[in-house]
């Protein structure tokens, strides 16, 4: 281990000796004052005078143990007080395991020289391999959201540094608990005759930015080195959405939020530009506050809305018109200082305008809040109402959705179909209605215990004092998803059955307050009747293609592969991370490699709804680049670490094992002299 001794407070020190060591030696000036006593002899009294002559001012000093002593008990106690520290590179245990993150907060570039946070994560776990001890077994481990061995225990250092070149960087959030659990496994496997008999040390190599800190338990010894620096400004896009208007297909509107993870308030651009046509780009301004400011440093830095030299303002709008498919990204323009790359921009696919066409199926024409009010107010590229007898009859098979209010159909179209029922179900299939005999079951009184708010049918809706007067219940299959869930069973449930999208409102809206009940559920009705035919026509993205997380391995249906052709071997992605070649499987869905890198990413041949997909970061926590002091979760001690080096301070040591025991030499001088 290599040292560098320094001190942390050498002024204090200086200050402390400046004043202490001066006044020690003036004790040792002054003169002693003496009763004067005649006596008849001064042969017996030669040690006295000599006594005298040392006291008398201005007289050089003798030679004196005591003082000598008390002079380096001084020196200890000052050297203790001026904080000796040793700079040292910390050795790895008998049995340790390398953790090092490479989560997209790790490509952070304010590490010395303009490197990231992930290039200094891997030298100081190469440093602490070749403290290796002869006998001593490591493991290499990299983890994100999920951990991935790099290296097994073994004691080949060559072994263990190759797995650390090997780590790559990803722009994949960070999680602890998995990695946790990988680290503590492989030590229990190692034979009994090979394993130290120590507890294992977990080295973890991180900014300690971990999603789930709060989870995390360990069974080990954990040493966490925090990399990054508390300076590095960051200005991240956070969020990010894209919709086409429903009245007007053509128009899609963008919204964005950023956020400033930085040290100081600033004002940057942010531009929007449609398929890289950088001529027909738009460009908006956001101010933004740190986050980092807590309220009193707010308030002292912008006093308020009086002061009219920096305005809030973290999010944009854009609206733009876009008659076919195309990829929109927003990039935020102020580059200066900033220290990550990967939450500068953000993408998002939109694919074609599509007005649909819908059939409403009723029983009686009795339904005025679907058939006069609902469907009239909406754009719909074609709309009619039909009888069931007449539906049955003419057997029609040119609409996008099909709505069946209180009618139980014979016949549904052979194709692919989305479908809605009030107050009935499919005629054949998983999702159904009990039945006892040849009867329906039924449940009066059914208000609702919770719904799917997150659902795009169901965002923004306000469903908590819904009530149904009777309801159908419904024999709903495991994978079903229950958007809307009563006292007494299953409201409104959506079902995949094949290439059939089936949602099925259990109660018929007459016996309900829904149409009726004053806002906001009564507004919710047709906000519900408007979604709904937006998914099932346009499909779950909601007029956009979804954004994917970095990490997620996107599923290809196996029909969609099947309706490209029979014949298909591969598909091969393009895209930030090269260019990868994925065979298909023989049977079942197909699922691309993970997606670690933000961008955007083409397959090809272009599979439909997959042709493009966009990978964003929108992460505040990997944006927020401050990295944390303690552990995460608090587990085990931190280590810490000044130019790569591990600092241990000494002075406990000069106070331990210099000036106690000086003081206690002083003492034992001091009364032999007291009793000769």
């Amino acid at each position: 281990m290599a040292w560098f001794p320094h001190f942390l407070s050498p002024i204090a020190g200086a200050i402390a000796a400046a004043i202490t060591i001066p006044s020690l030696l003036l004790l040792y000036f002054l003169k002693l004052r003496r009763r004067e006593v005649a006596v008849s002899s001064t042969f017996l009294w030669k040690k006295a005078i000599q006594d005298l002559q040392v006291n008398a001012p201005f007289q050089r000093l003798r030679k004196n143990l005591l003082l000598f002593l008390q002079l380096l008990l001084l020196l200890g106690l000052i050297l203790a007080l001026s904080r000796p520290v040793a700079n040292y590179t910390p050795g790895a245990g008998k049995l340790c395991v390398i953790l090092i993150d490479n989560s997209a907060s790790m490509n952070a570039t304010d590490m010395p020289g303009g490197k990231t946070r992930l290039d200094e994560a891997k030298r100081l776990a190469t440093d602490l391999v070749s403290s290796l001890d002869r006998n001593g077994q490591a493991s290499v481990i990299a983890f994100n959201d999920k951990p991935e061995q790099m290296q097994i225990f073994t004691g080949d250092q060559h072994a263990l540094k190759d797995a650390i070149n090997r780590i790559a960087p990803t722009d994949c959030k960070t999680k602890l608990a998995m990695a946790f659990q990988l680290a503590e496994a492989p030590a229990s496997y190692i034979p009994e005759n090979n394993r130290p008999n120590v507890r294992p040390e977990v080295w973890l190599y991180s900014d300690g930015r971990a999603s789930d800190s709060s989870n995390l338990r360990l069974q080990g010894d954990l040493k966490y080195q925090k990399i990054g620096t508390d300076t590095a400004d960051n200005i991240a896009i956070v969020a990010l959405e894209a919709r086409r208007d429903y009245d007007d297909p053509v128009s899609v509107q963008v919204f964005a939020r950023l956020a400033n993870f930085g040290t100081k308030p600033v004002i940057a651009s942010v531009k929007m530009v449609v398929d890289g046509n950088e001529a027909d780009s738009h460009v908006a301004d956001v101010s933004l506050a740190p986050q980092r400011w807590s309220d009193p440093a707010w308030m002292a830095a912008h006093p308020g809305e009086k002061d009219d030299s920096f305005k809030p303002r973290d999010s944009v709008e854009f609206k733009i018109d876009m008659k076919e498919a195309g990829t929109i990204r927003l990039e935020q323009m102020n580059k200066a200082g900033d220290r990550l790359a990967a939450d500068d921009s953000a993408q998002v696919i939109v694919p074609p305008p599509k007005a649909v066409s819908v059939l409403l199926v009723t029983a009686d024409h009795m339904n005025p809040y679907i058939e006069r009010k609902a469907l009239p107010a909406m754009r719909l590229k074609n709309s009619q109402v039909m009888l069931q007898d007449e539906y049955e009859e003419k057997k029609p098979t040119n609409f996008d959705v099909i709505i069946f209010d209180r009618v139980f159909p014979n016949w549904l179209p052979a194709k692919a179909g989305n479908y809605i029922y009030f107050g009935c179900a499919p005629p054949t299939g998983r999702l159904k209605i009990e039945k006892k005999g040849e009867i329906y079951q039924t449940v009066d009184d059914v208000s609702v215990l919770d719904w799917q708010r997150d659902h795009p049918i169901l965002k923004q809706l306000e469903l908590g004092k819904l009530y149904a007067g009777t309801m159908y219940k419904l024999d709903v299959p495991p994978d079903a998803k229950i958007l809307v869930d009563g006292l007494k069973g299953p409201m409104i449930v959506l079902d995949r059955e094949g290439n059939n999208t089936n949602l099925v409102i259990a109660f018929d809206v007459l016996e309900s307050n829904w149409p009726v009940a004053p806002n906001p559920l009564g507004w919710s009705f047709p906000a519900f009747i408007h979604s709904a035919l937006q998914y099932l026509a346009l499909g779950a993205e909601m007029n956009v293609r979804p954004s994917y997380p970095p990490g997620v391995a996107v599923k290809i249906p196996r029909t969609t592969l099947d309706k490209m052709s029979p014949d298909l071997k591969s598909i091969r992605l393009e895209g930030p991370m090269g260019s990868i070649n994925v065979p298909i499987p023989a049977t079942g869905d197909f699922v691309l490699p993970p997606l670690n890198r933000v961008g955007v990413y083409k397959t090809e041949p272009a599979v439909p709804q997959f042709e493009e997909l966009a990978v964003n970061l929108l992460d505040a926590n990997e944006s927020n680049l401050l990295p944390a002091d303690a552990p995460p979760g608090n587990v085990g001690t931190a280590v810490a670490v000044t130019g790569g080096k591990s600092r241990l301070e000494l002075w406990w040591w000069f106070v331990a094992c210099f000036a106690l025991p000086l003081v206690l030499i002083e003492w034992w001088v001091y009364t032999r002299r007291v009793h000769l």
